[in-house]
């Protein structure tokens, strides 16, 4: 990729991550269909513990339960762990709904 990511959104990796457990098939857009297993998710992005093949820049597509299908940027890789960037932040209207689907520990989840 030339010049890499061009993202809107701008890095906020300070936002809050809540641990996950969530495979998906992501759309690589040079790979086509991968495997990956989405460890933690904020409302810009997420983080995955199988990253292979993959370099930063990256651009794959996920779908995730309310969201449904978004794009993201590879924006770091360290050993075997990647970091993505959603093209756009998540609303929190859908993002906490989607965490109550997305939370392996019932006692993380929101409260109702």
């Amino acid at each position: 990729m030339g010049a890499g990511a061009q993202l809107s959104v701008t890095d906020q990796r300070r936002m809050a991550r809540h641990p996950v457990d969530h495979p998906v098939i992501a759309e690589h857009f040079r790979a086509g269909d991968v495997r990956m297993h989405v460890s933690n998710i904020s409302a810009t992005g997420f983080m995955i513990d199988d990253a292979h093949d993959l370099e930063r820049g990256d651009r794959v597509i996920i779908r995730l339960p309310i969201v449904g299908r978004i794009e993201a940027y590879c924006i770091w890789m360290r050993d075997n762990r990647a970091g993505f960037q959603f093209e756009r932040i998540i609303r929190p209207d859908d993002f906490l709904p989607m965490i109550d689907q997305l939370q392996p520990n019932p006692r993380l989840r929101r409260n109702r």
